[in-house]
């Protein structure tokens, strides 16, 4: 098993089943990790926003050190993870990062509590897949008995990363990797299942995002397309859409330098 050395496991706390990290001071950012991953694929962004800002980084339920989800959870049930989180840190409100399911938690959780979110970045989020796209995230997904099966982990990781996977890229793919086969099944699979149906749960609500939010995608990602988010960006009162280039899926961790910027300038022009 590659050792994973983004740093923040061990420092990791429990917050009523909630495993977390936390790491510099002022206005918070709490980011939201992807299904089948876990807090520390967000250490290049605890390294670059800790330093003006209170960062945030948490298991989602049914990964690394956080309790299971309830059999055929929903997304509100991820949402309450959230909420109780910030108010066992004291947190009146925040800036919430989400990617791909973490973006769906980051939607739900928005819309159900407006008055704590001060910017909204839903990253490589779905929304309204096509037919087959959806065929194809529901047969993944019926797949999960054994999340780190070789097939599954070769499919997942060229959808990822490109096949084969770019030699400057390896850490990121070692990383994924250990994710992916340490990742609890149970929990991997309800919360892939709830992925895989979460698509359109959203759709006619975007109008009630009143808060600044940034629908951030990579140009390569098809199945969090760049259509995607900037059909949701129309949607919303203050929705942008950004792409960053030549990105794919993982761009936090592949691509950290053009997200950090992407992120980091929209926080600042909200400001304004």
């Amino acid at each position: 098993m590659p050792e994973v050395t983004m740093g923040t496991t061990r420092d990791a706390q429990l917050s009523n089943g909630t495993s977390y990290v936390s790491a510099g001071q002022g206005e918070c950012i709490i980011f939201i990790h992807g299904v089948g991953m876990g807090k520390e694929v967000w250490q290049p962004q605890i390294e670059f926003f800790s330093r003006h800002y209170r960062v945030v980084c948490y298991d989602m339920l049914g990964h690394g050190g956080s309790e299971l989800p309830p059999d055929e959870a929903i997304l509100e049930d991820y949402a309450v993870q959230l909420a109780r989180l910030m108010d066992d840190l004291g947190i009146k409100k925040a800036n919430i990062v989400g990617h791909s399911m973490g973006a769906l938690v980051s939607l739900e959780f928005a819309l159900t509590w407006p008055e704590r979110v001060i910017r909204l970045v839903p990253m490589n989020a779905v929304y309204c897949r096509s037919v087959a796209q959806r065929q194809a995230v529901e047969n993944r997904a019926k797949e999960l008995a054994d999340p780190g099966s070789p097939a599954s982990l070769t499919a997942t990781i060229a959808r990822w990363f490109g096949d084969p996977v770019p030699a400057h890229l390896k850490h990121e793919e070692a990383l994924v990797r250990h994710f992916l086969t340490t990742v609890n099944p149970v929990g991997y699979a309800r919360t892939y299942q709830l992925f895989a149906t979460s698509d359109r749960t959203h759709e006619g609500k975007f109008e009630k995002l009143t808060m600044p939010t940034l629908f951030l995608t990579g140009e390569f990602d098809p199945n969090s397309s760049p259509e995607m988010s900037q059909n949701m960006a129309n949607a919303s009162p203050n929705g942008v859409c950004h792409v960053i280039k030549n990105a794919k899926h993982m761009m936090g961790i592949t691509s950290p330098s053009e997200t950090n910027t992407a992120l980091n300038d929209f926080l600042e022009k909200a400001l304004n």
